[in-house]
């Protein structure tokens, strides 16, 4: 029996109950398909700082490193405490320790508005009725996050502050292969980000990006200009399979394509490394405000389970087996109460993870 590591860090807020639901979705997959999955639960972000006085513990690495993937929940806290020592800086020291830690260059965030969710969409109906299903493909280490230098210097009326976007052609190949090869499991079509009519780094991506698109003849390859693409998206999301984009503007669109969605509860990512290696998140918060309350909508994190199936575990039919019966839930009407409307049915979240495990059975 194949047996896969997984290191799960629920994290805070709504975290650990949304967890309980993807692993109990997870329980059935392990069953169906004969593979053992061993789970290993480490603390991060807020609850590790009860513990360890940091947000990213030693052993809570340790437990990764020993991994083949980590299924990660969110970290933060109340509004009104962002500044206590226990959440100040919480998302930079547990995410971007961990990307850095294991080298996710490769962020994949999948936006898709099911028929179902129509109304939920807040683009007009001629347009939401038409449903989309695309993916960002983010580069997530390099860009003007990372580049050197930055700082603050001067004083009074003259000082300044200053970042630098630097892209190597290294890096930007890479990610754009990423891009083409998930877009020939997709729709064969890659659009490209960039404003090469203005920003040097953005000359680079377009010509490298051209370079690895003709190692690909197979997939349509289109360059667009980020301000274009952020008008596009409210105006024909249709038109998109596979968005590249670097990683200023990849974080950009790909919160603007998971707006339209309709809910942040309903998007999962994936953060990959070379190789299989990857960390497996819902798109949204920790949303500490409804934190034990049972109404937090599990879907994200249930479809993160499948993402982690799909692209670290190579268990592509088994992932599109829980996407299915998500959809089915959606169109039997079934609703946490962020996406409920009249003529739904209301449940809590408990109750959506005891549904797709029915319909997977």
């Amino acid at each position: 029996m194949k047996e896969m590591e997984i290191a799960v860090l629920p994290g805070d807020g709504i975290g650990p109950e949304v967890m309980d639901e993807a692993i109990k979705v997870l329980d059935v997959i392990q069953k169906k398909y004969k593979v053992k999955f061993n789970y290993k639960k480490a603390l991060v972000g807020g609850s590790a700082y009860d513990e360890f006085g940091t947000h990213l513990p030693e052993s809570t690495l340790q437990i990764c490193k020993e991994s083949d993937a980590i299924l990660f929940g969110s970290v933060g806290g109340p509004v009104k405490e962002q500044n206590t020592k226990k959440w100040n800086g919480v998302e930079v020291n547990s995410l971007l320790g961990l990307r850095k830690e294991f080298n996710l260059y490769a962020n994949l965030r999948p936006s898709k508005l099911y028929p179902a969710l129509a109304d939920s969409c807040s683009l007009r109906k001629d347009i939401s009725e038409k449903g989309f299903d695309l993916l960002v493909v983010r580069e997530l280490t390099g860009g003007i996050y990372f580049g050197q230098p930055k700082g603050r210097k001067y004083e009074g009326d003259d000082e300044i502050a200053f970042d630098t976007m630097v892209y190597s052609r290294k890096e930007i190949k890479r990610i754009a292969k990423v891009a083409f090869e998930v877009a020939r499991k997709r729709r064969k079509k890659v659009t490209s980000i960039d404003k090469a009519n203005v920003l040097t780094t953005m000359i680079l991506w377009r010509q490298v990006v051209e370079e690895v698109a003709k190692e690909y003849p197979d997939v349509e390859y289109e360059p667009m200009y980020v301000d274009n693409a952020a008008m596009q998206l409210t105006k024909n999301p249709q038109q998109f399979d596979v968005i590249l984009a670097g990683n200023m503007f990849g974080d950009i669109i790909s919160d603007e394509s998971a707006a339209i969605a309709g809910s942040l509860g309903m998007l999962p990512s994936a953060s990959l490394a070379k190789g299989k290696f990857g960390m497996y998140e819902p798109s949204g918060g920790s949303a500490y405000d409804i934190a034990g309350l049972g109404i937090a909508n599990p879907i994200a994190q249930i479809l993160s389970g499948a993402m982690m199936l799909k692209y670290s575990f190579d268990m592509e039919e088994a992932g599109k087996e829980i996407e299915i019966a998500v959809e089915k839930l959606l169109n039997d009407g079934f609703r946490t109460k962020d996406i409920w409307q009249k003529g739904n049915i209301e449940i809590n979240t408990k109750e959506v993870g005891d549904k797709i495990v029915e319909y997977l059975r």
